[in-house]
């Protein structure tokens, strides 16, 4: 009988530090439980963006212990019951309830790494044929352009004139080069010059296009490169699965029975 009261007095003094670590502060004579920051640590690290770290749980512990002493006071103020916390409430649920909705839609639909090898395939088809890597100048008058073209032919160097007199941002200031790209790219005046000509060669006369003036050099041609399967397989199955949840929701949508007329 000794030993057992000796048993209960141990476990009856270690019982408070046993509810004190459910728990990682009191504020105000209110605890706060530690569920309540794991459960905000989880959502924190959910995306994989941010990986959990010793000084991310101190942050959230911070922040969950900020929150309550935030919340007694909104409480002890009455807020809790004005119309526009009711109206805010309400828009949360809703939020959070089609979140579920749509979360639960797409763990039980998911995409199929065949699903997803069949749409790169297709995409892969679709995506083939020849790339040029062109050099381009923009002006704004064809007399401009012919005096640069009488300057390349010269002897001028082609890096040199576009960045001093080249209109498009995106390429001017790297002496015009466009990168590797298909035909398709390019307004049709553009890549119908440009894919007459052989490498090295410069447009003979300015191409005229939307944007004005063109001077156009091919520099190379190649088959068209596609990145292999694994390389695209996050974005793709992410596409994938993002068009299949605009399908679920169009198939809600033309299901309800309303006499709603929607806008789009």
């Amino acid at each position: 009988m000794k030993k057992l009261s000796l048993v209960v007095i141990a476990l009856s003094a270690l019982l408070p530090l046993a509810v004190a670590a459910q728990n990682i502060a009191t504020v105000n004579g209110k605890t706060v439980p530690k569920a309540r920051a794991d459960a905000l640590l989880k959502q924190v690290t959910r995306s994989g963006q941010q990986p959990q770290t010793p000084e991310l749980e101190r942050r959230v512990k911070d922040e969950v212990v900020m929150r309550e002493i935030f919340l007694q006071e909104a409480e002890r103020r009455g807020l809790a019951g004005s119309a526009d916390y009711k109206t805010q409430m309400e828009f949360a649920r809703q939020q959070i309830l089609i979140g579920a909705l749509f979360e639960e839609y797409r763990k039980a639909n998911p995409i199929s790494d065949t699903d997803a090898k069949a749409e790169y395939d297709k995409l892969k088809t679709a995506n083939t044929g020849t790339e040029y890597r062109a050099r381009h100048i923009l002006v704004e008058k064809e007399d401009e352009a012919k005096s640069l073209i009488t300057q390349l032919k010269g002897g001028a160097k082609f890096e040199d004139l576009a960045k001093k007199h080249s209109k498009d941002p995106g390429s001017g200031a790297n002496g015009g080069d466009l990168d590797f790209a298909p035909p398709g790219n390019y307004v049709p005046e553009f890549s119908q010059a440009m894919v007459k000509l052989k490498k090295g060669e410069l447009t003979p006369e300015p191409v005229k296009s939307q944007f004005g003036w063109h001077i156009i050099r091919l520099d190379d041609s190649r088959e068209a490169q596609f990145p292999p399967f694994d390389e695209v397989k996050p974005q793709l199955l992410q596409r994938m699965q993002q068009q299949k949840i605009a399908t679920f929701r169009d198939e809600l949508r033309a299901k309800a029975k309303t006499d709603y007329k929607f806008s789009e």
